[in-house]
């Protein structure tokens, strides 16, 4: 029996690293605004290329030679995207104000597109699909509004530039006949019309697909970390059931050692030490196996008074207990509040233990209960180093622990029964102790009526 629970709990724990390893390995597909705007940025000088190149080629080849200023102004539009291009290179090295970023290339591409309009043909010239290349790009980098930002600027800029050659404020290139461009409103209507619908069409089309697609990629995402959790989690009840059996035999036979008459103090002494070790080793499986095994609250209205004065009376006899005072502040009576009592109890609990694991010897640990007319704060203050601000976000994550004998389970525990807690108004905030240590504080929803609250809310997993 023993030899098959060690060997179980070896298979659990190799399980746990070939997990552990395959999340490390594991990078999800990185759809960052900067990385949008880099591959954005690369297909924009790869079409420029081409452009280039087939400008170029027809020019060589006299096809272009009689439109000597038209092909000045496609040259110089070019090369001005070009540099803008070397812009974009170094702001994304930057790495700020890329939302903004953004919004600059939507509208500078636009006016690129313009200028190819401009020398192509004015109001019927077929380089005006290019504005609808434009609001796919929107949709990409910016989603629904940035398609509609193209959109608009497109069907605005060729609106003016056809608006213009109506009225004579734009002539053609002075190497094109002007009877090419359009210039009579009869001639003018449809092409607007039919550009503005086009463009329209495949604006909210882009617009569309890039939120779906936003949708789609963050769902998957979250399903698979929670399908990740649940596989981790598993293993780890697994690996938690065989430890306690591991720790708690041994246990009980230095209980009966330690009564032996013929212990000299030392041993005692020695005996006494490996109890508490082996009683902080238990805690932490208890803690592995609420992490691994979470269900939803069961609803009441629970004395949260009477059960923080309960676990500063147990905490006396817990690790480290004897030379950290923990003290309670706050009402003597009955104080009811809606919650889960045994999980709330854990949560106080695992913050009392954790605030005596961070208090040097001969300091003092504050469980203190204030009462408002809608809710309970119960805090938790300790006299220890306090908290980094850039590890605040951190502490509650599995496994991560500022100490060094700490295993990072005790917190993710509290975190996992707060969030279970949390459609019934309960909160968890730390913040800077009034002695320089850390304050831990839970609010919780009051209870007037003192009446069984039959809310079951789902599991978070």
């Amino acid at each position: 029996m023993e030899l098959g629970v060690r060997s179980e709990s070896s298979g659990a724990l190799a399980s746990l690293a070939i997990l552990e390893a395959r999340s490390a390995s594991y990078r999800p597909p990185d759809h960052s605004l900067a990385t949008r705007l880099a591959w954005i940025t690369g297909v924009r000088l790869a079409f420029l290329i081409f452009l280039l190149a087939a400008t170029a080629t027809l020019y060589l080849r006299g096809d272009l030679a009689s439109y000597p200023s038209s092909v000045r102004i496609v040259f110089a539009t070019i090369g001005t995207a070009f540099a803008l291009g070397a812009v974009y290179g170094a702001a994304l090295r930057a790495g700020r104000r890329l939302h903004l970023l953004a919004w600059v290339q939507i509208v500078l591409d636009q006016l690129t597109w313009s200028a190819i309009v401009y020398v192509t043909g004015g109001p019927s010239s077929g380089a005006t699909s290019f504005y609808a290349l434009t609001c796919l790009v929107g949709a990409i980098l910016v989603g629904v509004r940035g398609a509609l930002l193209a959109a608009g600027l497109g069907i605005g800029i060729y609106t003016l530039l056809c608006t213009a050659f109506h009225f004579g404020w734009v002539v053609p290139p002075p190497d094109q006949a002007a009877a090419s461009y359009a210039a009579e409103t009869p001639q003018l209507v449809f092409p607007v019309l039919l550009n503005a619908l086009g463009v329209t069409i495949v604006a909210l089309l882009a617009g569309y697909l890039a939120e779906r697609l936003r949708l789609t990629g963050g769902a998957l995402q979250a399903a698979t970390r929670r399908a990740h959790e649940a596989e981790r989690l598993a293993v780890l009840g697994r690996i938690a059931a065989g430890l306690a059996h591991e720790i708690r035999n041994p246990t009980g036979s230095i209980e009966m050692l330690r009564e032996s008459s013929s212990l000299s103090a030392e041993d005692r002494r020695l005996c006494d030490i490996v109890k508490r070790e082996a009683r902080r080793l238990n805690d932490l499986v208890g803690d592995m196996v609420d992490l691994s095994k979470p269900r939803p609250p069961s609803v009441q209205a629970t004395d949260v008074a009477g059960l923080a004065r309960d676990v500063v009376e147990l905490s006396a006899n817990a690790a480290r207990g004897s030379d950290v005072r923990v003290v309670y502040k706050g009402p003597s009576g009955d104080v009811r509040a809606r919650c889960d009592g045994a999980q709330i109890r854990q949560v106080v609990w695992n913050l009392v233990r954790n605030a005596i694991q961070a208090t040097s010897a001969g300091s003092q640990v504050t469980v203190c209960l204030d009462v408002a007319p809608r809710e309970v704060v119960l805090s938790v203050d300790d006299q220890g180093p306090g908290i980094p601000e850039d590890e605040e976000e951190r502490i509650f994550e599995d496994y991560f622990t500022t100490r060094t004998h700490g295993a990072g389970i005790g917190l993710a525990v509290v975190r996992r029964i707060v969030e279970a807690h949390a459609s019934m108004g309960a909160t968890l905030t730390v913040k800077r102790a009034a002695g320089g240590g850390a304050s831990f504080q839970l609010r919780l929803s009051r209870d007037v009526a003192g009446l069984r609250v039959s809310v079951r809310p789902a599991p978070i997993v």
